[in-house]
């Protein structure tokens, strides 16, 4: 690829801080623009919902891996016509290909449906390609739908390995840290976790297991910081009760630092205030424990993002109908909230049709604070430079705009007082310096740092990584 020089001419000393971005949006090919937006350091990705972070590649490894605690998978492979009477479209769909499970769980199932499951470690290429490409929304036909209630079934028995879990967060660390960031606050469970013969591993054996994991020196050498949040499905019958402990859990370990309520909003028994008095019970008996919710994402117009902010919420994860409650949007205006604005989630879960519909850009130029972040990145197959390129390419982000967001990302983390001020004066030094070096001698030293495009940013904007002098990964 060529490199992007910039001279120092006069516009690049105007008083207008930004103004060399502007040159360089209008010159720049979109590989040279994906290759900035990559090298620039960034802040924090702070709505991140970890086990959809992971992608299916990392995650068949982790798979195969996990013999070494024991731990054996099998998956669905072929449809032998076995169901008895079961719902086909239940909790543990019998129709849904490429379900994995562990050996526990296969050895209770009958002759004819232990048929249809083979060893994850023994499928063949194709079969391979087929169980990583059933957990990338990538098809035109597939939506929220496929995404609420195919992907996470599918994953569902790789989900209670509490070694897997703690290497899914250390692989994200690692990835996020070569794209330049310095916080994760990522969104993770304690809840549900067995050993490989089935016995429940406590929630503090498996604090216990992520400590042990994350103090390791190449967690370290990331130089990426961790802070977690515990989340619970809103709309189960029993939420109010986990909501107790998972809120008493986090009051004794300083690494949570924050209670988020996650799943579908159409689905109504999750409603916000549904949660209001047990919160206020709870504020009554514990402190130091903050909120980001998920709010407004959802197709109606309501008033869901305002009641999530008496649940007593600092951030608003999506916000995407907040526009429709005029109120609510001018109490927001110039803080102390944050939207957590995923665009990339909100296109492929159909929440909008096109860019054009989305709120972001005048939630930014409005002065309502906001910061890009990933969700589930690794169903996306998606990265964080993805989201600042989308920004950039479809709503034409300023320099001084990109310097904003990355900031929010870090001024509005639940990161204690003292770290966060060391962070944002880092990222604040590291920033200008990547300016500055950006200014006299573009891109080429940066040349070391080459982005790897991923199939979304190929798929819409032919970002491509042949175009890197390296083979496509996954291609939809």
């Amino acid at each position: 690829m060529a490199f992007f020089v910039l001279s120092i001419m006069p516009w690049a000393r105007a008083t207008d801080s930004s103004g060399w971005f502007e040159q360089f949006k209008a010159t720049a090919s979109p590989m040279e623009l994906y290759h900035l937006l990559h090298a620039m350091p960034k802040g924090g990705d702070l709505h991140n919902h970890i086990a959809g972070s992971v992608f299916p590649e990392w995650y068949f490894q982790l798979a195969i891996d996990a013999s070494a605690q024991g731990y054996e998978y099998f998956t669905k492979t072929q449809l032998a016509n076995c169901q008895t009477g079961r719902d086909p479209y239940g909790d543990t769909p019998y129709l849904l290909l490429y379900r994995t499970i562990p050996a526990e769980e296969y050895a209770a199932l009958d002759e004819c449906e232990r048929g249809e499951f083979k060893p994850l470690k023994s499928l063949t290429e194709e079969e391979r390609r087929a169980w990583k490409a059933s957990l990338w929304l990538d098809q035109p036909h597939e939506g929220r739908s496929e995404f609420f209630e195919g992907h996470w079934s599918r994953l569902s028995g790789l989900l209670s390995n509490p070694y897997l879990a703690a290497e899914t967060i250390v692989l994200n660390m690692k990835a996020f840290g070569e794209e330049g960031l310095s916080y994760l606050e990522a969104q993770v469970d304690v809840r549900g976790f067995k050993t490989p013969d089935g016995r429940a591993i406590s929630p503090d054996a498996v604090m216990e297991i992520y400590r042990q994991r994350l103090a390791q020196s190449d967690v370290v050498a990331t130089g990426v910081t961790l802070r977690m949040q515990l989340s619970l499905v809103r709309f189960l019958p029993d939420a109010l009760d986990q909501l107790e402990f998972i809120y008493a859990f986090a009051a004794r370990y300083p690494e949570i630092v924050a209670i988020n309520l996650v799943g579908r909003e159409d689905n109504d028994k999750g409603y916000p205030l549904r949660f209001l008095e047990k919160l206020r019970d709870l504020r009554r008996r514990y402190h130091g424990i903050r909120l980001s919710i998920h709010a407004g994402e959802v197709d109606e117009p309501n008033q869901h993002v305002r009641d999530t902010l008496l649940l007593g919420a600092d951030r608003i994860g999506h916000g995407v109908n907040l526009i429709t409650d005029p109120d609510t949007l001018l109490l927001m205006r110039h803080g102390p909230y944050l939207v957590e604005i995923n665009l990339i989630s909100n296109l492929l879960l159909e929440y909008i049709d096109t860019y054009d519909q989305h709120p972001f850009p005048e939630y930014l130029r409005t002065s309502i604070p906001v910061a890009l972040s990933t969700d589930d990145r690794g169903m996306w197959n998606s990265t964080v430079t993805d989201e600042f390129y989308v920004a950039v390419r479809e709503f034409n982000l300023s320099w001084d705009e990109i310097r904003l967001l990355s900031r929010n990302s870090l001024q509005y983390g639940f990161l204690e007082d003292g770290p966060k001020t060391h962070l944002l004066n880092e990222w604040e030094t590291k920033m200008n310096r990547f300016e500055k070096v950006l200014l006299t001698k573009g891109l080429k030293p940066f040349a070391s740092n080459q982005p790897v495009p991923r199939a979304f940013i190929c798929a819409q904007y032919k970002i491509c990584q042949e175009d890197n002098g390296t083979e496509a990964t996954h291609a939809p």
